[in-house]
């Protein structure tokens, strides 16, 4: 099954799903060396370089829609997956959960990763700590517990099922 985003509530995923830093240190200190999860290139490269490797890193080799002269190099597990922009397919949520059991590891996804955040908020344990980019603000970190996973299935009640792209 797959699911894509209607128009109509687009607008719900301008606001940050978490807490959003002007930096990557900054939500590093707030994280607290919780377990981290990233979605994006930038924010994957910025982890690395402060000595962070993410449990799950999900990358896409864009970055505002140009290609990304950052994506990290990680020693870890690899795997590839389609996502269309917009949505969220079951393939990519299989992949995530097999990325889970192998930690550390690495998603590509050719087509769009940015969603990939709803999914890993709803799979990791709680205190992780899934960051992600803002474009043009910062840095946002959801620190993952029971009401996070809430609003993560609220957030994915909005997605509408798909089966064109099976």
């Amino acid at each position: 099954m797959n699911w894509y985003l209607p128009e109509r509530h687009r607008d719900r995923f301008k606001e940050p799903f978490g807490r959003l830093f002007p930096d990557i240190r900054a939500a590093l200190e707030y994280s607290g060396g919780a377990p981290v999860f990233a979605v994006g290139d930038v924010v994957t490269y910025n982890l690395v370089r402060n000595d962070v490797v993410p449990e799950i890193a999900v990358i896409d080799g864009i970055t505002m829609r140009e290609p990304c002269s950052r994506t990290p190099r990680l020693r870890s597990s690899r795997f590839e997956v389609e996502n269309p922009p917009g949505m969220i397919t079951g393939e990519l949520i299989d992949t995530l959960m097999l990325a889970l059991e192998s930690r550390p590891a690495l998603v590509h996804v050719n087509g769009e990763e940015d969603l990939a955040v709803i999914p890993l908020v709803r799979i990791v344990p709680d205190g992780s700590a899934v960051f992600y980019g803002q474009p043009g603000e910062g840095v946002v970190v959801k620190i993952v517990d029971e009401e996070a996973r809430r609003l993560a299935d609220e957030l994915f009640s909005l997605f509408e099922a798909d089966n064109s792209c099976e």
